[in-house]
Parts: C-alpha cells; sequence; structure tokens
C-alpha cells in the first residue's frame, strides 16, 4: 500500500460514476427542494410492463410535487422491442433500455426496479403471458418490490380488467399489481423474503386512466369521476426553474433507442388515477390520510423539529450554515428503530450534508478496468468548500485489507489527494449484469441472490468509504469506485469501473451459413485484460464438423490490445447445426466469454460477458443474382446475413439515390421501419417504384402503420393498407396458399417445416387491405384468432416485382433460421426463373 497527501496541487487522473452520469453538483435551490424530499415520509410505486411505458408527468409529479419517494417497477427490461440507434437486441437491448430507464429517472427524480420477467415479444393475452412469465416467479419479484420499498399508494400504468385488450404483458403488469397488493403484508406468502424484509400492506391503489381508454376526449368529459383524483401535472417549480411538463418531456426523451425524443412543452395538464382499492383520498390528495411527516416514526418528531426549521428558514445564499442543525438530526436519526426510515432518510440527509458543505468526495481508479488478481490504483479526492469543521478519518476500500487513516481537518477549499494500490482479490465477481449470469428462459431470467432481484445494475465491484466526521458527529459516507477521463471532442467523461477477465474472445458472425460443403476460414478475436498475456485456444465444435488447427497458440503485449487467429471450419456433407466457441487457457485458467460493450454519449459504457459463441449451419440453399441495394432503416443485420449465404450488398443512401442509379443492383432491399425514421425516401418513391417497373426488384420489409407523413400513405405501387395485424407465436401453423408461385419454389422449395425453428413471433403491422395486384403468399394466425393472409405479398410491376412482408426476417436470420434464409433467397430471385426460362428457349 501507498499513499501521498497532496494539497493545492493539479493532478491528473481518471475517474467514473456507477450509472455513467457525472456526479450532481446542486445550487441552493436545488438543495432546497432536496430537503423538501428529505422532510416528506411518503412513498409512492408506479407499476407497468416496459421501458417507455411509466408515465413520466406521473412520476415526476409525485416526485417533485409530492414530494415522495417514487419508484417505477417495470416488470421488464425491453429485451424483446427494436432499436432505432444502433444494432443491439434482445439482452443487449435490455441492458441499453435499462440505462435509458435509469436517465430517465435521474430526470424526473425517481427510482427504478424490475422483476425477473424476460420481454420475451408482443402478446396477445395475459394468459399467454404469465404461463411463459412463470407467473409464481413474477408474481413473487413484485411482491419482493412492494416489501422492500414499502409505498403507501400503488399506481397501476394499465387495467386489469381488459385481458385482450392490449398488450398482454401491460394487462400482466396490472393483474400482477393488484394481486401483490392483496398479499404482500401476508407473512405466509413468499415467506423466504421475511429474511431480508418484512410484510407490507400499501394504503391503496390506483389505475392511471385516460380519455383513451374511453376512445375520445368527448366521451371521457361525460364519465362519472367520482372514483378519480385528478391531477394537474402541468405545475412549476420555481426553485427548479422547470414546469412538471417540461421535466417529463426530458425524462421521455431519454427512451432514444425507442425514438421517444421529444420537445418540451408547459401549461396545465390533467391525469386521473381511479381507485382500485383502499379507501377514497379527499381533495384530489393522493396521500389523504397518511402520516407523512417525521410523527410517523417513532422517535422522527425530534428529527423533524430540527429539519422542518431548516425548510422554513433556509439559507439560499449560504446553505452551509445549515450544517450544525442537519448534523444534529442526523444524530438523532441513527437512533430511530424502524430499520427501513432510519436507513432511507440517513441516506437523503447524508447526501444533503455534503451539498450544503460543498463536499466533494470521489474514488476514481486510475484505469477503466482490472482482473482478479492483478494490481489496480484508486485514487480519493475530498475537498471541503465551507467554513465547518470536517475531518477525514480513514478511507477504506471494500473487500481490500489496504486502508488510509489521514486523520486530517478538511480545510475550506484545500483538496486532498490520496491513492492506494492494491492486489484485486481473486474471487471478484466480474462486471457485467447479474440477470445474464446464468441461462434462463424464454420469459423469466434466472437470479438466485434474493438481494439483488428488482435491482436494476450489478453493484459496483469495489465501493470506498469515506469515514468523516463533521461538527464532531461520525459519518461513513460510500462512493463506488469509478472511471473519469477527457476526450477533446467530449469534454469530462465517466464511466463504470469494470472487472473483467484475463483475456475474452468473439466471433464477429454470430451465424456462420454453410450453403455448400466448401471450408470456411473462422476468424475468432481475443482480446487482453491485462499487458503480457500468453496461451492457447481451442474452438469447441458440433459433432460431424473439421475444425484445424486443433489449438493456436497467442501472445498479446498491451491490455485492450485484440489479435485475430484463424481456424478452418468444414461441415459435414448434409444438413445440420450447433455451436462452435472459443475456449482461452492461460496456465490453470480457461476463459470462454465475450466482452460486449454498449457505448452511448446518453447512457454510462456498459460492459457484457456473454457466452463467446457462434451458430453454424450446414444447409443446401440456391439464389439467383448478386448484387442487392440495402436501404437501411431503423437498424437490422439483415445486410451482414444475406452476405453469409453468397450476395454482395451495398448499403445505400437514400440521398443518394439518382434516376438509374439502381440499375445495377439485382434487387433493392427496404430495411425494417424504413418509411418511419428515413425522411428522405418520400422523396425517392418515383426512382423506386420506376426501378421496378423497368425490371427490378423491391423488398420492403415491415413498418409501423400510421407512422409516416401523408406521402406514404401508400408505401407501394398499388393501393396497400398496414395495420397492427400480427401472429406473435412463432409456432403458429403456417399455410402456403399460393405453392406455384416462385416464392416458394423458385429456386428453393418451400414447405410448411421451413416456418420450424422460428424465434419471438412469425411477423407484425401485416397489411389489412391490398389492392387484387397482390398476391398473398402465406396465411397464419394465432391460436383462436381468424388466419390473417398479409404476411407475405407480392405483386408484377411493369417488367419487375415489389414485396411487402411482414415477417420478421429481421429476427430470423441473424439467429440461423434455415427457412427464413431459403425464403428470403427465393424474394430476391423472383422473376430469375422466367429470365432463365426465356433464354433456355431462346437457345
Amino acid at each position: 500500500m501507498k499513499y501521498v497527501w497532496v494539497t493545492l496541487s493539479a493532478i491528473v487522473f481518471s475517474v467514473t460514476l456507477l450509472h455513467a452520469q457525472k456526479p450532481d453538483k446542486p445550487t441552493s435551490a436545488e438543495i432546497y427542494h432536496e430537503l423538501q424530499k428529505l422532510n416528506f415520509l411518503g412513498t409512492a410505486l408506479y407499476v407497468a410492463a416496459h421501458p417507455d411505458d411509466e408515465n413520466t408527468s406521473l412520476i415526476s409529479y409525485m416526485s417533485n410535487h409530492e414530494k415522495a419517494r417514487t419508484v417505477y417497477l417495470s416488470m421488464t427490461r425491453g429485451d424483446g422491442g427494436q432499436n432505432l440507434i444502433g444494432s443491439e437486441l434482445r439482452e443487449l437491448l435490455g441492458v441499453l433500455r435499462t440505462e435509458e430507464l435509469l436517465a430517465a429517472r435521474h430526470k424526473d427524480g425517481g427510482e427504478q426496479r424490475f422483476t425477473r420477467a424476460n420481454d420475451f415479444g408482443f402478446s396477445k393475452h395475459p394468459n399467454e403471458t404469465l404461463k411463459i412469465w412463470d407467473k409464481e416467479k413474477v408474481l413473487a419479484d413484485v411482491v419482493w418490490t412492494i416489501r422492500k420499498i414499502k409505498p403507501d399508494v400503488i399506481v397501476n400504468r394499465f387495467d386489469h380488467r381488459t385481458p385482450g385488450s392490449t398488450h398482454g404483458h401491460h394487462t400482466s403488469s396490472a393483474v400482477l399489481s393488484v394481486e401483490a397488493f392483496d398479499i404482500a403484508n401476508n407473512p405466509e406468502v413468499y415467506a423466504e423474503q421475511l429474511e431480508y424484509t418484512t410484510p407490507w400492506q400499501p394504503k391503496r391503489i390506483f389505475y392511471n386512466t385516460s380519455w383513451w381508454q374511453y376512445g375520445s376526449q368527448e366521451a371521457f368529459e361525460k364519465v362519472d369521476k367520482s372514483g378519480m383524483v385528478s391531477l394537474d401535472v402541468g405545475t412549476y417549480y420555481p426553485e427548479l426553474g422547470l414546469s412538471n411538463n417540461e421535466i417529463a418531456a426530458l425524462a421521455r426523451s431519454q427512451h432514444l433507442c425507442q425514438g421517444f425524443g421529444r420537445l418540451t412543452d408547459r401549461g396545465s395538464s390533467m391525469e386521473y388515477i381511479e381507485l382500485l382499492k383502499g379507501d377514497m383520498p379527499k381533495n384530489n390528495d393522493v396521500f389523504d390520510g397518511i402520516n407523512t411527516t417525521w410523527s410517523r416514526v417513532k422517535g422522527g418528531e425530534a428529527v423533524g423539529e430540527i429539519l422542518y426549521a431548516v425548510e422554513k428558514n433556509f439559507n439560499f445564499r449560504n446553505p452551509e450554515k445549515h450544517l450544525p442543525e442537519l448534523v444534529k438530526a442526523y444524530q438523532l436519526l441513527q437512533k430511530v428503530e424502524d430499520e427501513h426510515w432510519r436507513t432511507l432518510k440517513s441516506e437523503e440527509l447524508q447526501t444533503l450534508i455534503l451539498n450544503c458543505a460543498g463536499l466533494y468526495i470521489e474514488a476514481s481508479s486510475a484505469e477503466a478496468s482490472a482482473t482478479p488478481g492483478s494490481t489496480a490504483k484508486v485514487n480519493f479526492e475530498a475537498i471541503n468548500r465551507s467554513a465547518n469543521t470536517i475531518t477525514l478519518k480513514s478511507i477504506t476500500l471494500s473487500g481490500v485489507s489496504e486502508k488510509i487513516t489521514p486523520n486530517k481537518v478538511l480545510a475550506n477549499n484545500l483538496k486532498l489527494n490520496y491513492d492506494i494500490s492494491f492486489a484485486v482479490p481473486a474471487n471478484t465477481n466480474y462486471t457485467s449484469p447479474y440477470w445474464l449470469n446464468e441461462p434462463g428462459t424464454l420469459g423469466t431470467y434466472t437470479v438466485n441472490d434474493q438481494t439483488l432481484i428488482g435491482k436494476p445494475e450489478t453493484p459496483s465491484a469495489f465501493t470506498a468509504t469515506f469515514a468523516l466526521e463533521v461538527d464532531g458527529v461520525a459519518i461513513n459516507i460510500e462512493k463506488p469506485v469509478i472511471y473519469r477521463y477527457s476526450k477533446p471532442d467530449k469534454g469530462e467523461v465517466y464511466e463504470p469501473f469494470a472487472i473483467l477477465p484475463e483475456a475474452t474472445s468473439k466471433i464477429d458472425e454470430k451465424v456462420l451459413i454453410f450453403a455448400n460443403a466448401d471450408t470456411k476460414d473462422v476468424q475468432v478475436k481475443i482480446r487482453a485484460g491485462k499487458n503480457d498475456v500468453s496461451g492457447n485456444v481451442v474452438l469447441n465444435h458440433p459433432e460431424g464438423w473439421l475444425v484445424s488447427p486443433s489449438s493456436i497458440p497467442f501472445s498479446i503485449a498491451q491490455k485492450g490490445e485484440e489479435i485475430s487467429v484463424s481456424f478452418k471450419v468444414s461441415p459435414p456433407q448434409t444438413g445440420s447445426e450447433g455451436k462452435i466457441s472459443p475456449v482461452i487457457t492461460i496456465g490453470n485458467n480457461t476463459y470462454n466469454k465475450e466482452l460486449v460493450e454498449i457505448n452511448y454519449d446518453h447512457i454510462p459504457k456498459q460492459s457484457i460477458l456473454l457466452p463467446s459463441e457462434a451458430k453454424v449451419v450446414r444447409m443446401n440453399i440456391q439464389k439467383s443474382g448478386e448484387h442487392i441495394a440495402y436501404i437501411m432503416g431503423a437498424g437490422d443485420n439483415v445486410p451482414e446475413s444475406l452476405e453469409q449465404i453468397g450476395y454482395q450488398v451495398h448499403l445505400i443512401d437514400p440521398n443518394d439515390i439518382q434516376v438509374g442509379s439502381l440499375d445495377k443492383y439485382d434487387a433493392v432491399v427496404v430495411g425494417i421501419r424504413a418509411y418511419n425514421v428515413v425522411d428522405a425516401l418520400k422523396f425517392k418513391q418515383p426512382i423506386l417504384f420506376d426501378y421496378v417497373e423497368k425490371g427490378g426488384t423491391m423488398i420492403v420489409q415491415y413498418n409501423t402503420a400510421g407512422r409516416w407523413a401523408s406521402q406514404f400513405e401508400n408505401i407501394a405501387p398499388y393501393d396497400l393498407t398496414l395495420s397492427r395485424d400480427r401472429v406473435t407465436d412463432e409456432n403458429a401453423n403456417v399455410r402456403i396458399l399460393a405453392k406455384n408461385n416462385s416464392l416458394v419454389s423458385y429456386p428453393n422449395a418451400i414447405t410448411e417445416k421451413d416456418f420450424d425453428g422460428w424465434v419471438q413471433e412469425r411477423g407484425l403491422y401485416f397489411p389489412s387491405e391490398w389492392s387484387a395486384d397482390f398476391t398473398p403468399i402465406l396465411e397464419m394466425s394465432d391460436e383462436g384468432e381468424s388466419p390473417t393472409q398479409g404476411s407475405l405479398l407480392v405483386a408484377p410491376y411493369g417488367e419487375g416485382h415489389y414485396i411487402y412482408t411482414g415477417l420478421s426476417f429481421f429476427r430470423e436470420l441473424p439467429v440461423g433460421v434455415s427457412g427464413a434464409y431459403k425464403l428470403f433467397a427465393n424474394m430476391l430471385s423472383v422473376g430469375k426463373d422466367e429470365v432463365k426460362k426465356e433464354s433456355n428457349v431462346k437457345g
């Protein structure tokens, strides 16, 4: 161990925050706002199903107007949705959306919790949802949240009484919330939780209704609202300089991967919550009849007497004047028997004390990551920007024996810096989302540690404890170790400090398609987690496949450096599929994880460790054509998938499309939701249709209905009306209607068996009406519903062909579904069979 005391010096080193948020540095008005929250002892829980379901106006209102602790419980992390800003899907999308939710809560003042439910995709009925989710596990998580948060009021975003009228996840969130309301106080239900918490009975539960529940504003105006509480959520907060509407819009705009960036607005705006259970509050006061003062806690009145006086006489010019009173209140608070309120309010009061003193403390690593067993260095900063007496007694790191004991008074505005170098314990857990550490099911993540369930993130591997003495009172402040650095184009950047393996590996192509028996070179990338890494890598493979060489040695000098090694992989002669997975051996240790980093400006950098593997598929597939133009929409991996079967895919910018510029391509494919997100397409439709008319093939993948300008009311050369029709069961029966059409006959024969093994869904946003020029190819339906024929439509136009499909190729191709590849190859080959026949006749 070594440490050094430095004052009045500019030291450059790296630092970060756990949530990739820069540390808050509140103004005195914002400190006062937090003091008001400290003096309100009430809690609200908002419940819905997904990221973006939450009503940020109501969450902000509860947090900033009512001053209540406000928590959003999202059943899922949004794993099953789409991504408008990148290629992350499934579990990686869930990580991205988790961070966007945390960013939203940072704006509206709320907190974030989850259950173990996995967003498996659209569900039409809660019966299906609750079966796939494993109702008992997810209900247990809702009860766990209620018992831990101890809300006085619960507000459901959706109505539990209308199953089948909306997304099954939506209704299920309300069903579970209402059921949990009734049983959370029963000690015989989920009794194993009581090792860590206590039963709890909320006072009342509401449904956040609105005019859309009744069809129109006019219809809603006629509804009897005697059972509803009405709230004007357009209130203005002078101390923040913002209206509630503006805060809500800022929070909503954090959901960038869902395209929810929006303008702020101002002015009166009404929200309605309908009482479901509990007594009806008076005067539109959600917390009516609930003691939200310090007197609700035994021993709390003495604390409140001090803090109410501070609030009443708050010194905006010099908040540090209140430190002696705040410290006295903190001392009294430690004697309160109620552990829930003592813990919660102690944390809030600690923050208030630090902010009033202008006390800045930080623990930052010298590097962005470390490996178990390696040496890490953490720098500590402490500065007191007040005239009050604050002593830094000691600094410790969780799990580390080294300790700093300066026992020094923090003089006004004189910075102290220390550092500790230590060996990272060999048993330190890697930094990765805890819910992804174990294999889960289609509907539920596996989390075996009860104390982790519901947490938005994995706790920091290392936490620094600053033992302070403020006006003679001991206060321990915990800070996660972070990493901070600067970039010329971004300025100061904060990241979580990560613990990573000595080496990770990855195969870039997550699916390798072998359309024939030819051998392929498979590149394995190896990344060093520390300096001077040497070892061997092998490539595990399915039976019947051949890999050479059997092992490849490697050596990497620099931490973070990545090298590639190449294996030759030969498939069997007949159809086969399985997984190949690189395994690294370094000394006596083996490593089989891939490091995935998610790094956007609006969220903290995320490090995710997943199994390092790729799917290999041997299929017999035929195709016609070679050069494909691809217009990217909301983001997908279809171009890479098409390259797997031998196409040359050219990504083209719609702005560059000119008359004749597409003639060199065998087909033009439009990516998912392109007409929803690419404005330039509205100017290029005539050119695209001209390309088809002259003999080209145009394939348009799904777009969401009603989300484009009037120029796009007809995205096809003939009438075509999109709808919200979808088939969510990936195993739903598929019937081929047009068995002689080339889409199911050339160059690959398509049968119903080619729809086996599909994932998440069949497709979405199918057209409901179309011109007689179109030929429907397939028919399918979810159980109990009428068949729909709009999943795949083809029409001749001039000498070419136009195809619209709502089938989820963007999900099926990247995971190697053989039938999806064969069908897409046929779509790209449409019309080529006729050309071939004509050529044979002429010959």
